[in-house]
């Protein structure tokens, strides 16, 4: 066999294990030597398994860390460095790019034509220009409208596989005991529990070839739920990109958040009832001046609160959405929101409580405010969690997760869970645009 192009592959257990799949499994003209690992803790040291990786690869892909870049290139004699993982800034994006071509290896990236799969079903895609600007609710609200328009609605999830990847390779989702067979973590559990309330069926795994063919059995159209800001796996009917005025700007900083943002068919400004007149009007602008085709939903971000009278006047501790306030920038979330909205006597700060790995958290993102991110990547990282909150003296936890807590670890004290969901305010509705756009697209 002629020299393989030596090719390293920058992830974080999602795109790049799809980049893989789609595109370098079967070519033998390239060798992938290894996979990278960042963003998720304890994803690294595992090997991408032979069942997966194919017959090039009999002894499957070494996943490793990240940090030892510039010693895997000098190794491994790497020639290609492919940067597979999502929500980092320009500027970040363009670091990576600097150390690879100084360790003396090209450094690409994969955009649609490459890796986007095409179902023979009409596909809604929603993706976001950063983590946390409210994707979870459009999704939902879009899977709704669907399901009255054309029918069967099956809800392909953007990949977590942080578990064992032989067993990952296409999961289903459509009750409770499914989240106890896949033995589920806190993040995927925040983005499945709310589809299964509502009814919805949710695939997710590994390899996405193989859910997509299983996902069109039972679904009249796909809707594809992205994760963090990154671009869909699948190609798009209608593309629906969530941007977030509270972080105004960086819908043109982020990779491939821009990339989203110039792709897409309909932007849904979000959060509209808590952003300032000026950065609404620079994500307005941003949005006109980038992709001035696309239609534009206002929507506001509407707080429900089980009981209210858990928050007035109490000490409250926040736990949030982990992604959304760690690699997604956010200060506070959900919960801090309510406790301020709803007379709060005190937010309690748990940065002092922290243990394990939940100290570490507070130290690799020291933006985080007075909240503490529900990590639970493994059993660990609940335990760390469960330990933190034991040690806080607090009236009430508000649960600002997508999940109820108390569903994956007992708490002894009175809880409130606090939910978004989006209610638009200006028109055409989502619903109206899927109505013009996908029946005709159907026929």
């Amino acid at each position: 066999m002629p020299d393989r192009v030596r090719t390293v592959i920058l992830g974080a257990a999602g795109r790049d294990f799809h980049n893989f799949n789609v595109y370098f499994r079967n070519r033998p003209e390239y060798e992938v030597v290894a996979f990278t690992a960042t963003q998720i803790p304890g994803i690294e040291g595992r090997t991408y398994p032979a069942s997966l990786s194919g017959s090039l690869y009999p002894a499957g892909i070494p996943i490793l860390p990240e940090s030892e870049l510039p010693k895997i290139i000098k190794e491994k004699n790497v020639d290609l460095v492919i940067l597979a993982y999502s929500d980092i800034s320009h500027v970040e994006v363009m670091h990576k790019a600097s150390l690879v071509l100084a360790c003396g290896a090209d450094f690409r990236l994969m955009g649609p034509k490459t890796t986007m799969l095409k179902s023979k079903l009409p596909v809604v895609a929603v993706c976001a220009v950063r983590t946390g600007a409210g994707k979870s609710p459009v999704s939902r609200l879009v899977s709704r409208s669907l399901k009255k328009l054309m029918g069967r609605v099956v809800v392909i999830r953007h990949p977590m596989p942080y578990g064992d990847l032989s067993e990952q390779v296409c999961e289903r989702f459509a009750s409770y005991d499914d989240l106890k067979r896949y033995e589920c973590t806190i993040e995927e559990r925040e983005e499945y529990e709310p589809h299964i309330d509502i009814g919805n069926v949710v695939y997710a795994g590994v390899d996405y070839g193989k859910i997509l063919s299983e996902a069109e059995k039972e679904a009249d159209v796909i809707l594809w739920d992205g994760g963090n800001n990154d671009m869909s796996f699948y190609k798009p009917d209608l593309q629906i990109v969530v941007a977030d005025p509270l972080r105004a700007g960086h819908e043109l900083l982020y990779y491939p958040g821009e990339t989203n943002l110039r792709m897409a068919d309909v932007v849904v400004i979000n959060k509209i009832d808590s952003a300032t007149p000026d950065e609404l009007e620079t994500v307005r602008r941003n949005v006109r001046t980038v992709r001035a085709e696309a239609k534009v939903v206002e929507a506001e971000s509407e707080i429900l609160v089980e009981d209210q009278g858990l928050i007035k006047g109490k000490r409250v501790l926040a736990v949030e959405d982990g992604p959304t306030v760690t690699h997604g920038g956010m200060k506070e979330g959900a919960g801090a929101v309510a406790a301020k909205r709803f007379g709060a006597k005190e937010l309690i700060d748990p940065k002092p409580y922290a243990v394990g790995s939940i100290k570490t958290t507070y130290e690799k993102y020291p933006h985080v405010g007075k909240v503490l991110p529900a990590m639970g990547y493994g059993e660990k990282q609940i335990q760390d969690l469960k330990k933190t909150i034991d040690r806080i003296d607090f009236d009430t936890l508000i649960i600002g997760t997508p999940i109820d807590l108390r569903r994956v670890m007992q708490i002894s004290k009175p809880a409130v869970r606090v939910r978004y969901e989006i209610r638009e305010v200006t028109k055409p509705t989502l619903e109206e645009i899927l109505q013009t756009t996908m029946r005709a697209k159907s026929c």
